[in-house]
């Protein structure tokens, strides 16, 4: 009966409330890259250029998540049967590639200050840095209260690092409005371009595994083979594999083998639920006879990601 098999499917989860934040975020933060921008070159403050840059990256960043978001809306098809929902951690591939080459560019203007420095004006650099965290704060605020997905969050990567640079800003120009003293302009940027690039790179790992399809790392392959093994009718587990669909939506495959198939819709029922506890709403559970040859679990991938085609996780294994 290996043609018996179940599809569980919890359709995308609704993007309405991320795009029209994203939108709203945009508009906000092209329209005050202009204004701090020509504030950073007529003042000579290279941490509001810096952070004009930032929000010039930003609305290119938010951009592209919000065309993700359309994209991923998108049913499937014929020749996408998944749907577009990846598209949303390609977005944020892209995203996240384009912050570490902005954290590069500033942090080489911010070594060039150090060693040719000019000379800043604090009073507009204060004033202009108070009105962009403001603004910082507001779009942070929008992107955080919607929808968490890894488009979303590579979006607000980009705001965040935006709301670091308006402190920084800021305090630059507090302490050269108070003491003159304008090596802590590129101090303050190196600073913030550490953090962006911390954030980014954990950022960067987690799209890279949803990306080769490997396990999300706040799920273990033992653990819920274990969890499958121990449903009653069961007797033993193989071929399990569980991957990323897109940011929110996680795919399961196993193939169960089952000590009755009369008893397959109660054993599916209750395997179905083990799973949905666990955030795996798409899945796939293929019974086979329990007089198949099975042996224990003898190894995983390094990433945990896929149990070996022939291992098995057999029942008295989760007791």
């Amino acid at each position: 009966m290996s043609d018996h098999e179940h599809h569980s499917h919890h359709e995308h989860h609704h993007h309405a409330d991320a795009g029209p934040r994203l939108i709203w975020a945009l508009l906000l933060t092209l329209g005050f890259a202009a204004v701090e921008a020509v504030a950073g070159f007529w003042s000579g403050s290279l941490a509001l250029l810096g952070d004009a840059g930032h929000m010039v990256t930003d609305s290119a960043s938010l951009g592209l998540a919000a065309f993700a978001v359309w994209l991923a809306r998108r049913p499937p098809s014929r020749r996408h049967t998944y749907g577009l929902g990846r598209v949303e951690t390609l977005a944020a591939l892209l995203n996240v590639m384009f912050m570490v080459l902005v954290v590069v560019g500033i942090s080489v203007a911010a070594i060039h200050r150090f060693l040719e420095p000019t000379s800043i004006n604090g009073e507009a650099v204060t004033l202009v840095a108070i009105v962009g965290l403001l603004i910082n704060v507001g779009v942070a605020w929008l992107l955080m209260h919607g929808e968490q997905t890894m488009n979303t969050r590579g979006a607000l990567l980009h705001v965040l690092g935006d709301l670091l640079g308006s402190v920084a800003a800021l305090v630059a120009g507090a302490v050269i409005m108070f003491t003159g003293w304008t090596p802590i302009d590129p101090l303050l940027s190196l600073l913030i371009c550490l953090l962006v690039l911390v954030s980014s790179l954990r950022l960067l790992r987690e799209v890279l595994q949803a990306l080769l399809e490997g396990v999300p790392a706040h799920l273990s392959v033992e653990q819920i083979g274990q969890a499958l093994a121990a449903v009653p009718g069961v007797s033993s587990v193989h071929d399990l594999h569980i991957w990323t669909l897109s940011s929110n939506r996680i795919a399961l495959s196993a193939h169960l083998l089952v000590d009755s198939f009369a008893k397959w819709p109660e054993v599916l029922a209750a395997a179905q639920h083990v799973l949905l506890h666990q955030g795996i709403s798409h899945v796939t559970l293929q019974p086979e006879a329990a007089v198949h040859a099975v042996r224990w679990m003898s190894r995983t991938t390094d990433a945990g990601a896929v149990i070996d085609g022939d291992s098995a996780v057999k029942r008295e294994n989760a007791k």
